[in-house]
């Protein structure tokens, strides 16, 4: 493809004004600068699509797609479609690549071609960005894979995925009766034809917030997991263990967590992020003293 840049960065945006820009701004500082942002507008009704061509007009990488609501599959896949680059870099429009993401990672491809799909640990922040820790993700080939197959669809974090365009396209690109474990399923099919990694670096800050589709869908994500992985062991002509336990991390309660972020938002000097984190703990747990303590320090402010 003449002119083709050497990456591709596909994300899928739908109401997604809160933090797009955040995210575009991300690559936009990128240290590797040969690469097309191709962002899918899965029909937003928000202000998705003005904040799209804002910054198409000023940068010319930036490349909206606008397309009626067909779901994460249909977006992503749309993305991928129209691709240009032999890499591309998944992204989620809530969360932020540290500026080397796209240089490390195309260093990593170009010395293994082997590998197919390329992650990395992560920095998890809270929904005002404050840092809360980074992930702990494992990095090999043989550790992921037996780890997706036990159904970990968290192995190979998609908002910190690179992959290979013709591995993708081999494979069949996402799969709608999948939908929310959709990278579940890629993986698992890319690791089948090639090998797989992540970088102990972290690469991304990955946002948690309450509309996230980890929140959200958890039920969905679960129940389809049993059948994508006992495909998988189908396809590679293997006997699923019958002991094999489908399980998501329990999700803290909702005080706890907002008290958790009023912390770290304190702690990196946003006052403002910790008071609202701290009252909405309140709110739903408002005996606790030590959502109190946490309260009086927000209102303080140290």
């Amino acid at each position: 493809m003449p002119n083709s840049p050497t990456i591709s960065v596909v994300a899928a945006a739908y109401n997604a004004q809160r933090y797009l820009a955040e995210m575009v701004e991300g690559f936009l500082a990128q240290t590797f600068a040969d690469f097309e942002l191709i962002v899918v507008d899965d029909g937003s009704v928000d202000a998705t699509p003005d904040i799209l061509a804002r910054f198409a007009k000023a940068d010319a990488r930036v490349r909206p797609i606008s397309i009626a609501h067909a779901g994460i599959v249909g977006a992503a896949n749309t993305g991928l479609e129209a691709a240009r680059a032999p890499l591309i870099a998944r992204a989620d429009s809530d969360d932020i690549s540290m500026p080397q993401r796209l240089e490390k990672q195309l260093a990593y491809m170009n010395e293994h071609p082997e590998c197919v799909a390329l992650g990395s640990r992560m920095l998890m922040i809270e929904p005002y960005g404050s840092p809360l820790t980074v992930t702990d993700h494992k990095l090999t080939h043989d550790e992921i894979d037996a780890g997706m197959l036990a159904g970990g669809g968290w192995m190979l974090p998609q908002p910190a995925a690179m992959v290979r365009r013709d591995a993708v396209m081999r494979v069949g690109m996402y799969r709608k009766k999948y939908e929310w474990s959709e990278d579940l399923d890629l993986f698992l099919r890319l690791a089948e034809i090639g090998k797989v990694a992540n970088l102990p670096e972290p690469l991304v800050k990955y946002r948690i917030h309450p509309n996230s589709s980890n929140h959200v869908r958890r039920n969905q994500q679960l129940a389809i997991k049993k059948d994508l992985v006992a495909e998988a062991y189908a396809r590679r002509g293997l006997c699923m263990p019958g002991d094999l336990e489908f399980k998501m991390k329990p999700m803290e309660p909702e005080a706890q967590k907002y008290t958790q972020w009023s912390w770290a938002a304190l702690k990196a000097r946003n006052v403002a992020g910790a008071r609202k984190h701290a009252l909405s703990a309140l709110r739903r747990r408002p005996l606790d003293p030590s959502i109190w303590r946490a309260t009086y320090c927000a209102l303080r402010g140290h």
